[in-house]
């Protein structure tokens, strides 16, 4: 199971922290996070090997997407 957890801290240095997991099946093969996706410039995220998407990413925008399983 994935996990995402956010810590949101209004008027601290740092307002809001993300931390994620993705352990569905650790072996499976990533590229870390760096902007992978020529039609998707703005975008910040960790790659999938396999089929070339991603888990977690944010834009420049500050907008954040995360994608969780579902047992």
């Amino acid at each position: 199971m994935c996990t995402v957890v956010l810590l949101r801290r209004p008027g601290h240095r740092w307002p809001l922290l993300l931390a994620a997991n993705r352990d569905e099946r650790i072996d499976r093969p990533w590229d870390p996070p760096a902007r992978h996706w020529p039609d998707r410039e703005d975008v910040t995220a960790g790659r999938d090997q396999e089929a070339g998407g991603t888990w977690l990413g944010i834009n420049d925008h500050g907008g954040v997407a995360a994608i969780l399983n579902r047992s």
